[in-house]
């Protein structure tokens, strides 16, 4: 009895040990079990909120993809239209000068019209033959100049050709100079004085020689490959030439008298009559100034003397002025040029010629 109740107690104590030590293992398992578990859980959070941050970065992708081809498209568009507003803006202006170009050209044909049908009226004898060979017909009844003769073997013929002979007032020079040159070259003053030396040349002698030149800045002659050379008056061509030639010129630029008078050395020889037809005193000397400023009337007279020491000795001036507003001095100044050498100074109306 008391072996086998030893028995018992041992194996009772043995199942009693494995009972508690599978109890606390169970417990350490459950514990290790629920940590991980938390941090599964964490992990798949972090998961979940990671695709949904992807999620939203692939619908703001495909949103800036589909906003940017627009975006272009309306920047394109928008440089399409201020490019078809600019060239509606240049064919606005270019109608505007076509439209006095063609008014200037009717006034033109009526003026004609009323010479040919005065002609037509008048006698019908045979009158003698004339001693010029190009000839000018004026418009109106108006009388031409009376004294002012064009006299010489060798006659230089210089013409101001700068921007202030599109008009006489300086706001309206100003406002030309920024239209189409078409308009510029019709601007009613720069037609005066192209009428001017077109009734010079008319008045040539046919034994003659003579040479033109347009300056501003610079002096160049009007006829191509003539400069330092004398052309002959008894050739209609190259007559109505140097005329073509300065039709096409375009009024631009200040006004440099010494580099005109500069001219005069380089003929040879040199000329026995020269004619100026300008508005002003020059604005310069024989090089621009290293500052643009504005110019008054003594610095303008201060340049014109300057310019006179360019000028040979022993020549016949003579000054044809159109008006310009704002230099009071230039006539007083060309007068006392025409004076001292012998020539001629004439301010003609505005409807001449």
């Amino acid at each position: 009895m008391s072996f086998l109740d030893t028995i018992c107690c041992a194996f009772g104590a043995i199942v009693l040990i494995y009972m508690i030590i599978n109890a606390a293992g169970a417990r350490s398992f459950q514990k290790d079990t629920s940590e991980l578990r938390a941090e599964v859980d964490l992990l798949e959070e972090e998961v979940l909120e990671g695709y949904k941050d992807l999620v939203v970065l692939r619908n703001s992708l495909d949103e800036t993809a589909e906003k940017t081809p627009a975006s272009d498209a309306a920047a394109r568009i928008m440089e399409e239209m201020e490019r078809l507003k600019e060239q509606l803006a240049l064919a606005d202006k270019e109608t505007l000068s076509r439209k006095d170009e063609i008014e200037q050209l009717k006034q033109d044909l009526k003026s004609l019209d009323e010479g040919r049908r005065r002609l037509e009226g008048g006698t019908m004898a045979e009158g003698r033959s004339g001693d010029r060979v190009k000839a000018f017909e004026g418009t109106g009844d108006r009388k031409y100049f009376i004294g002012l003769s064009v006299k010489g073997d060798r006659i230089l013929v210089l013409v101001d050709v700068s921007a202030s002979m599109m008009d006489e007032t300086v706001v309206n020079v100003i406002r030309l100079r920024n239209m189409p040159e078409s308009r510029r070259r019709s601007a009613d003053k720069w037609r005066r004085a192209i009428g001017t030396v077109d009734w010079i040349t008319a008045q040539l002698p046919p034994k003659a020689k003579f040479q033109i030149y347009g300056f501003n800045t610079q002096a160049k002659p009007l006829v191509p490959g003539s400069a330092g050379k004398w052309l002959d008056a008894s050739d209609p061509a190259a007559l109505n030439g140097a005329i073509s030639e300065l039709r096409k010129v375009v009024p631009q630029d200040g006004t440099s008298l010494e580099n005109a008078f500069a001219v005069i050395g380089q003929l040879s020889p040199q000329p026995d009559s020269v004619m100026i037809v300008t508005d002003g005193l020059p604005t310069q000397g024989a090089t621009p100034p290293t500052v643009r400023k504005t110019v008054d009337g003594d610095q303008r007279l201060k340049l014109f003397e300057h310019a006179l020491a360019r000028m040979p000795p022993r020549i016949p001036v003579s000054v044809i002025l159109l008006p310009m507003e704002g230099d009071p001095m230039a006539p007083t100044a060309y007068w006392a040029l025409t004076r001292k050498t012998g020539g001629i100074f004439l301010s003609p109306a505005r409807d001449w010629p």
